[in-house]
Formats: structure tokens, C-alpha cells, sequence
């Protein structure tokens, strides 16, 4: 059969044309949707190093201490405040948290997240436009070891703790900061509902476990680690531990930074 006169394509040839097309772009999509998540992936891991570099350097010049997890830091406390999120910041030429007022505090596409984050609508207990939120919780199990923690009225010195580093057995292992869930309506196990997800600057393991263990759903997310390399994992919750354990057992290499 002869081309029509003028060079026009047949029906059959743009058919033919168009399934290719359907076919490549069935094919590159997924492809570009994976290497666009790689690239946040990769930002994110930088930026948890780079906040890793300023952990060191702060504890270089705090005789040899991390800074407070969460608590007297946060608000109303006193003026000498030791929170991570205060301290640390300055350090990477960001502002202190206690200095950004309400509807002022880092939201998407700050610092304080990891660009893959994703806030949710609805279902929290608190504003996030107005208050804030992280993406970065640091390992709330760091200031519950016996070797770091005071109680008020020990020695005169209340809370909040320092952990020292030069004592943390494996600092390649101890989890410093991770990726928390920012999606409230995913719960525990893809189940229930978080409503301060995304709220505090220090968390525990099944606030990061609640993001990364959701069904159906191959997850996954960086963690910094003490020594200040950075990781993917799959998940950070252990098969024998319990749904409802909140903080993991006293012996847990992974979240305590001493031996019991």
C-alpha cells in the first residue's frame, strides 16, 4: 500500500506511534518517580550529616556532652535552655527554635525536615502551621541511661542530663537523630492514629518505627548514628518486641548508649 499523497501518517501508523508512547511513558515513570525519591533520599542524608558535624562540634566545646533531647528547652523554661533544637542550629547559621514565633516556626521546607516529609491534613493535636514541626526527632532514649541521668536534687543539678560521649560504647550503632511520621492517619503498623506526630524534637523508637512499618508499603528512612554516619533502613522495630512497647529494653544496643 502507497503513502498517502503529502507524507500524512495513517490511522494504523498513529496508532502504532501512540502505543509506543503508552508503552515508554508506563515504563519511565516509575523510574523517574524512584529517582526523584532517591534524590530527596540523598538530601536528606546530607543534611542529617550535616547536623551530625554540628552534634561533634558542640560537644567539642561542652566538655565533651550532647545537648538536652526535649523539655525545659521547649517554651517557657529557663533562660539557660540545652535543647538540641535551640543550641544546635546556630552552629549550621540557623536560628534557635526559641526564637522563631508562632506562625514563624520551621515547617516544609526548612532545616528542621527531611524533604521527603509529608504533613498530613488534619488529625493532629497541635497546628503545625502555627507551632512548627520536625521531621528530626533525636533518640529520646539517650537521656534515660543511668550513666546521663539526674534526677532533681542529685548532686543540686535537676534536668535537663548531658550524655557524654567519650563513654557511648558503639557510636556507630547508638541512633542520634532519625526521620519521624509526619502522617497522622498512618499510626502504628499503617493502624491508630499519632496525633503529635511530627510535634517534638525527641522521640522514640516506635515514633520512627510507626512511619517506616506501614502495610503494604515498602518504607524505609535515614538515621544518623552517634559516630555521625548516616544509614537507610528498612525499620527499626525488632521482631520479639511487643506493639505496645513504647521505649525499647534497658539492654538495646541500638537506643542506649552504656552498657547496664
Amino acid at each position: 500500500m502507497s503513502r498517502p499523497k503529502g507524507g500524512a501518517f495513517t490511522l494504523v501508523e498513529l496508532l502504532v506511534v501512540l502505543a509506543i508512547i503508552a508503552v515508554l511513558v508506563t515504563i519511565l515513570v516509575p523510574s523517574l518517580a524512584g529517582a526523584r525519591d532517591m534524590t530527596r533520599r540523598v538530601v536528606c542524608q546530607n543534611q542529617l550529616r550535616q547536623w551530625g558535624q554540628a552534634f561533634n562540634i558542640y560537644a567539642a566545646g561542652n566538655d565533651d556532652t550532647f545537648p538536652h533531647i526535649d523539655g525545659l528547652d521547649r517554651d517557657n523554661g529557663p533562660a539557660d535552655r540545652f535543647g538540641w533544637v535551640d543550641v544546635i542550629p546556630p552552629i549550621l547559621k540557623e536560628k534557635p527554635w526559641r526564637d522563631h514565633p508562632l506562625f514563624g516556626r520551621p515547617a516544609v521546607g526548612t532545616f528542621f525536615q527531611c524533604p521527603a516529609a509529608k504533613v498530613a491534613e488534619g488529625g493532629y493535636s497541635y497546628n503545625p502551621d502555627r507551632d512548627g514541626f520536625f521531621s528530626y526527632a533525636m533518640n529520646s532514649c539517650l537521656e534515660l541511661d543511668g550513666n546521663c541521668y539526674r534526677a532533681a536534687g542529685d548532686d543540686g543539678e535537676a534536668m535537663p542530663s548531658f550524655l557524654r560521649t567519650s563513654e557511648i560504647v558503639a557510636p556507630g550503632r547508638v541512633v542520634l537523630l532519625f526521620d519521624q511520621l509526619l502522617d497522622p492517619s498512618r499510626g502504628y503498623g499503617g493502624e491508630g492514629l499519632n496525633r503529635s506526630a511530627g510535634k517534638y524534637c525527641g522521640s522514640y523508637p516506635r515514633d520512627f518505627a510507626v512511619r517506616h512499618q506501614a502495610k503494604g508499603a515498602t518504607q524505609g528512612g535515614s538515621i544518623l548514628y552517634c559516630d555521625t554516619s548516616v544509614r537507610w533502613v528498612e525499620t527499626v522495630w525488632k521482631g520479639d518486641w511487643p506493639a505496645g512497647m513504647n521505649c525499647p529494653p534497658r539492654d538495646d544496643p541500638d537506643w542506649f548508649p552504656y552498657p547496664p
